[in-house]
């Protein structure tokens, strides 16, 4: 296995920027590239779009090209963005794939990080790197610094963010 932590993109809240004329939020391009170089990041990484879409929009046919791009890369540390709504719908069809041997982790962001200093996603990326680099090989959601495997965990709409069920 290669010693690359991969960074598969699919979209989500996290890459979304903001349109002040017309009020609403959409792709443009991913951000992940100047994080990474802002955060001053030392790991090898290597940075993949494999969609730009809100997870509520996500197809089949999507899971399946997300699955098959974890499957493929000869990385044993994947971290995946994505958008929060539907996140734990790709980690259980992650673990149903039985991908073995890979660490898995899915994050995204509940503000978009064009929104600067307001946005987790900066750190939720930070932590998703990080376990990435320390947990045992499964499928996992991680938020707001904590970690949940992939059948243990929810998002709490009314709180706006992810619990342990």
């Amino acid at each position: 296995m290669e010693n690359s932590i991969q960074v598969f993109i699919t979209g989500g809240t996290f890459d979304k920027s903001y349109n002040y004329i017309e009020g609403n939020l959409f792709f443009e391009k991913t951000h992940l590239p100047e994080m990474l170089k802002r955060s001053r990041c030392q790991l090898n990484t290597k940075v993949e779009t494999l969609m730009m879409l809100d997870s509520l929009e996500m197809t089949e046919e999507n899971l399946e090209h997300i699955i098959t791009a974890c499957k493929n890369t000869p990385s044993n540390r994947i971290v995946i963005t994505h958008g929060t709504d539907r996140m734990d719908r790709t980690a259980a069809a992650l673990a149903k794939a039985q991908i073995k041997g890979k660490n898995i982790l899915l994050t995204g962001a509940m503000i978009p990080y064009a929104f600067g200093s307001s946005s987790d996603g900066f750190f939720n990326l930070g932590c998703a790197l990080a376990f990435a680099q320390t947990l045992v090989p499964d499928v996992y959601i991680t938020m707001h610094g904590q970690y949940f495997l992939w059948n243990k965990v929810k998002k709490n709409k009314n709180l706006g963010c992810f619990e342990a069920i």
